[in-house]
């Protein structure tokens, strides 16, 4: 085959062409098309992930890498976008990363495969599984904040990979930033997670990502992040890989397309993979899948390449295996064997959907059956594997558990956009059966920041949760406050954390470890104004319930029978008419409403609705309405049900 003439010849860009190799033959991956005679071998291949705690700047620092990297053209749309690797509507509404994304640059003679991750605990299962297919890491640290408690445990998953650290200390334009003292607190982090020697003596570059700039000392000037690709291509080693016949790809990430089904990205660790090959799948509990190579996908800025063939070394996704999983291993054939499969770990929380069976059920969204729900979430885990689904002995109610409450909200919310209606209960932990039988639940290491007047207040916050306050320190006029809580206690504790302290305080939380049950915790100390009427909200019904407490509707909101119109001042629930009329006589009068003035109602966004109900609530969540109900609506029903604690365990 000779230059120009291969058939993956349309996939121009920086490997479109194919040159001659010293043996005679001639390869076509991932040709140099600025330097003839050049192919990307082993050595000229770098996987790196971004890892960091939430807001520290990663999304950021890969939009610059990719940008001055010649990714983009200069009239391209994207060159002037921000953040570019979130992708979905909530990433860029919340300002997080929620899925790990791969993307690819060119520096001089190498190709850079970059994966970006999420910085929030609840989705940890995303960067556990990244960790299989990099070989380094930047860890990327604000200037201003230090390393914080998702530092930490990126970092751990990092270490224990034998992946090779870059620090990359960010954000030292801003006011109040300190990069030399966040270094030696970089350092400090290391010893305490038991890095090796080799791993401690880490190289270390000051960037501004926003401002564009890398530098390896404050007192250098520096135009470009040319310091960072230099420190990248440097320090981070060659893939861990070996070239030959057959091939190996552990699994590490997936997609899902309508048109190839599922599409498992990984790491080649071993040999070359041609399209069309023939090839198993070997899962995880011992069973073997045979198949076909349908497609191989490479990465080139943000798209997605076809390619013909991928050798050992390099980040790819590859099509034909329908039930491959994370952690699996994809080869040639069963005798070459399966890597170490690495397990997530276990969800902590779960939450109840079922099918809205509400009066105003079918009037916001179009896909509302118990059908519609299950294929969604069937839809939801073939790509999100920190998430499990069970169904239940009501055909009509499924339950969901994940990591964490956000986890599980972003999956609501995404489905109310896409024309769902669901109920959502109450978050609730899953325990674990000890070796004697006992109930053990899942305890949280915190990190809480908070002003000092507000100290007294978060202390008797964290006490009522059952915590266990295990270090604090004072510096300035802020506290650091490290405690072990229950999981159930950290439910709503957010909330209360930004109400208490004015929206200064900062918190942070990773799982720790199984413990004994700590006892009773009481849920939420006020009741429910429950309506007794459906209909629409009047003002002049709502200006008498307004003095039971805080009303969550407003006048002309459609309500039903159950429907929770507001919180009740006292700890009980109590039946009210929001739909009351003021009786019309023959006297004149003033006229309809005059003098009637309401309080702001109390409107709460998903996650704070989530948190806020009660065990004996749902939240009913349609494209248009976020509304709080009863789960059984008839009052009658509801006091033959008395509230009671149930504790669900962790299916092995």
């Amino acid at each position: 085959m000779r230059p120009g003439n291969h058939p993956s010849r349309r996939t121009r860009g920086f490997f479109g062409q194919c040159f001659p190799v010293a043996t005679e033959t001639w390869a076509c991956y991932l040709c140099a098309v600025d330097e003839p005679g050049f192919i990307y071998d082993m050595q000229h291949i770098r996987n790196i992930a971004i890892i960091a705690h939430v807001d520290h700047g990663k999304t950021t620092l890969v939009d610059c890498l990719l940008k001055q990297s010649g990714t983009f053209r200069a009239n391209e749309a994207k060159a002037s976008e921000e953040r570019i690797m979130d992708s979905m509507d909530l990433e860029r509404e919340k300002g997080i990363t929620i899925r790990a994304k791969n993307a690819a640059f060119k520096y001089k003679n190498f190709h850079v495969n970059i994966v970006d991750t999420p910085g929030h605990a609840d989705f940890g299962g995303e960067v556990e599984r990244i960790m299989n297919m990099i070989d380094g890491v930047l860890l990327v640290v604000d200037a201003a904040e230090g390393p914080q408690a998702q530092t930490r445990f990126v970092l751990r998953k990092a270490l224990e990979a034998g992946a090779k650290p870059i620090v990359v200390i960010n954000k030292i334009d801003r006011d109040n930033a300190n990069p030399k003292k966040v270094l030696d607190q970089v350092f400090e982090l290391f010893i305490s997670l038991n890095a090796t020697d080799e791993q401690l003596d880490f190289p270390f570059v000051y960037c501004s990502a926003k401002a564009g700039f890398a530098k390896t000392e404050l007192e250098h000037i520096s135009g470009t992040m040319e310091p960072l690709f230099d420190a990248i291509v440097k320090h981070i080693p060659p893939p861990r890989a070996k070239a030959g016949e057959g091939f190996q790809i552990l699994v590490a990430n997936l997609d899902y397309s309508d048109y190839l089904g599922r599409i498992a990205f990984g790491k080649i660790v071993e040999g070359k993979v041609k399209v069309g090959d023939a090839a198993v799948c070997l899962h995880g509990h011992g069973k073997v899948t045979p198949g076909k190579i349908t497609m191989i996908y490479h990465f080139e800025g943000l798209k997605r390449i076809e390619i013909e063939e991928a050798h050992a070394g390099d980040i790819v996704g590859i099509t034909g295996f329908e039930d491959v999983f994370i952690g699996e291993t994809i080869a040639d054939k069963p005798e070459r064997g399966a890597l170490p499969y690495i397990p997530i770990d276990p969800p902590t929380i779960q939450m109840e959907f079922a099918v809205n069976d509400g009066p105003l059920a079918g009037q916001d969204g179009k896909l509302v059956t118990a059908r519609h729900i299950w294929e969604r979430l069937e839809k939801e885990i073939r790509t999100n594997v920190a998430l499990r689904i069970a169904q239940t002995s009501d055909p009509k109610v499924f339950t969901v558990s994940g990591r964490g409450e956000m986890q599980i909200a972003i999956l609501v919310e995404q489905m109310r956009r896409e024309g769902y209606e669901v109920l959502v209960s109450r978050p609730e932990v899953l325990w674990k059966k000890g070796p004697n039988g006992e109930a053990l639940e899942p305890i949280e290491k915190l990190f809480v920041e908070i002003p000092q007047e507000n100290m007294g207040a978060i202390m008797e916050n964290l006490a009522f949760r059952k915590a266990e306050i295990t270090n604090m320190n004072h510096h300035g006029n802020q506290v650091t406050v490290e405690a072990l809580i229950p999981m159930r206690g950290l439910i709503g504790f957010e909330t209360d954390l930004v109400n208490q302290t004015r929206g200064l305080g900062v918190m942070s939380h990773l799982f720790h470890e199984y413990g004994p049950d700590r006892g009773e915790i009481a849920a939420r100390k006020n009741g429910s104004l429950v309506s007794m009427d459906s209909g629409e909200a009047t003002s002049y019904a709502l200006n008498m319930i307004q003095e039971r407490g805080r009303l969550m509707v407003v006048p002309g909101d459609a309500v039903y029978v159950g429907m929770i119109v507001g919180e009740n001042a006292r700890e009980n629930d109590i039946p009210v008419n929001p739909v009351k009329e003021k009786k019309l006589t023959n006297m004149r009068s003033q006229g309809e409403g005059k003098g009637i003035q309401l309080n702001a109602p109390l409107k709460l966004s998903l996650e704070r609705a989530l948190e806020y109900i009660d065990v004996d609530e749902y939240v009913e969540a349609t494209p248009k309405n976020l509304r709080l109900r009863k789960k059984l609506l008839d009052e009658n029903q509801r006091k033959r049900a008395e509230k009671s604690r149930s504790i669900r365990f962790l299916d092995n």
